[in-house]
């Protein structure tokens, strides 16, 4: 079965950093394009970016040039690297991966930005 589990969230202050690591398993990791989502208390869950299987990119506008999306097909593990965070980007961090029309979603990891 498919299975997302996300790591490395926690309590960071403003300008700080955090990787988020996202473990997959239950499908051939290496051919599907892998994405990092957030849901923020009371808000919809947002897109953050994605990395395709060539490793191209994509990323909100919010979210450009401060965060980075990458993958190790090695270790079937899709990273986020987050710069100079801000308290706006308190939320929960999700990992998904779309296979045919249904989508897959990791439990999640909580990252709070607060001095």
């Amino acid at each position: 079965q498919v299975q997302l589990v996300e790591s490395g969230g926690g309590l960071v202050q403003p300008g700080g950093s955090l990787r988020l690591s996202c473990v997959a398993s239950g499908f051939i990791f290496s051919i599907n394009t892998m994405g990092w989502y957030r849901q923020a208390p009371g808000k919809q869950r947002e897109v953050v970016a994605s990395i395709s299987s060539a490793g191209r990119t994509n990323y909100a506008d919010s979210m450009k040039g401060r965060f980075t999306i990458s993958r190790d097909n090695a270790k079937n593990t899709v990273y986020l690297q987050m710069n100079s965070l801000k308290p706006e980007d308190t939320a929960v961090y999700y990992c998904n991966v779309k296979l045919g029309s249904i989508d897959y979603w990791g439990k999640g990891t909580l990252v709070t930005v607060s001095s």
